[in-house]
């Protein structure tokens, strides 16, 4: 490039400064000279392109190679970060769907103990009986069924004692006295006897 520079400098200095003549011989002499400088210059300029090929495909694997494990270690090393970053986020969304969950477990809760106060303020006014007081309505039927028992207890002895006392009833349709053997079969069980 810089001798095509030179050339064309040199050239527009001569064609000034000389007559008119020499122009029309030195128009075709620097025509050729730009030409030879044009094609100098495009045939450096392949040269170079070769040469740059040259070197790629010799040097190329080496820096494909190179560029391999660049990208390797970069990706390591990106991994790594991420694996860290990915803890660290993880951790927290189970931080947050543990705050979630409590949350949901607290209303819940609150929602079933409105729900209960309602439902007994309902029952309350239908005049359903709550646990407490079926509770203490059992208790106080066991009390009053243990007192009955107790007062029934004396009277039921006194009535056995005198039964075992009474008078022996004669039947109608046998003719014989209630609670007493006939003599016949009394006399038959005595023999039988060892």
């Amino acid at each position: 490039m810089a001798k095509f520079k030179k050339t064309a400098g040199k050239t527009a200095g001569k064609t000034t400064g000389k007559s008119a003549n020499r122009g029309t011989g030195n128009a075709k002499a620097q025509a050729e000279r730009l030409s030879n400088t044009l094609s100098e210059s495009a045939q450096q300029i392949w040269l170079a392109g070769v040469g740059a090929f040259g070197r790629a495909q010799a040097e190329g694997a080496k820096l494909f190679e190179a560029l391999v494990k660049e990208g390797l270690s970069l990706e390591k090393t990106a991994r790594g970060f991420a694996g860290g970053r990915a803890d660290f986020v993880r951790d927290a969304v189970e931080s947050q769907v543990g705050q979630a969950r409590e949350r949901a477990t607290d209303t819940w809760d609150k929602l079933e103990k409105v729900f209960e106060a309602r439902v007994q303020k309902a029952l309350v006014k239908l005049g359903v009986p709550s646990r407490e007081d079926l509770a203490d309505l059992s208790r106080r039927v066991e009390g009053l069924t243990a007192e009955l028992r107790r007062q029934q207890a004396p009277k039921a002895t006194a009535k056995r004692a005198p039964a075992k006392a009474a008078k022996p009833v004669l039947s109608k349709a046998k003719g014989r006295v209630e609670g007493k053997a006939a003599p016949r079969k009394a006399a038959k069980r005595a023999k039988s006897a060892p």
